[in-house]
């Protein structure tokens, strides 16, 4: 069996964010690149919000979204495609949480549990940071039960610090991309 690549479609949620440069246009990059990949489709996205920054704080502030993709790609290959995506958009990792030109996490891969090296899914702190879960809550259908993410994210939202510095920038910077369609 291909271990980077299944026969079968999973829906997978991302999480982006950027504070340096062309935030809103890096952002829209990003997808693009997802979505002209021959294994991804980005399929939601979320309103684009502006947040302060996490952890180290002297640094400009952030926008961040959400997406859900469908691939066939396995987990730790999708999470390779992502990170070769910030590192083709200029990320540089010198300080933790520090500024960076895009960010791009793997949340959730329809509810799986793994913990290796290189990935843990469900992501370790999404339901402690609310830049992320306001804009998840976006895009996760209300319906949503397979998997219980929707009802995490609603108990995740009640009591969770800093929605108070998370401004809604703009409804979208995504065009729906110029590569495939998702069907």
């Amino acid at each position: 069996m291909n271990i980077h690549s299944t026969s079968e479609e999973s829906e997978a949620y991302i999480a982006l964010g950027a504070n340096l440069g062309d935030r809103e246009g890096t952002l829209s990059e990003a997808l693009n690149r997802l979505n002209n990949h021959d294994e991804i489709s980005v399929v939601r996205c979320s309103k684009v919000y502006e947040t302060e920054p996490v952890g180290y704080l002297d640094q400009p502030q952030f926008l961040n979204m959400a997406a859900a993709l469908r691939t066939t790609l396995a987990p730790e290959t999708l999470l390779e495609v992502m990170l070769g995506i910030e590192t083709q958009l200029g990320r540089i990792r010198d300080i933790r949480y520090g500024p960076r030109t895009v960010d791009l996490d793997l949340l959730w891969v329809e509810g799986q549990i793994l913990d290796t090296p290189h990935l843990t899914l469900p992501h370790p702190r999404m339901f402690e940071r609310a830049f992320v879960m306001l804009p998840l809550s976006d895009i996760v259908p209300q319906n949503e039960q397979s998997s219980g993410l929707r009802k995490l994210i609603t108990a995740a939202l009640q009591d969770i610090d800093g929605k108070e510095g998370i401004r809604l920038w703009t409804t979208s910077v995504w065009d729906g991309g110029s590569g495939h369609s998702a069907s």
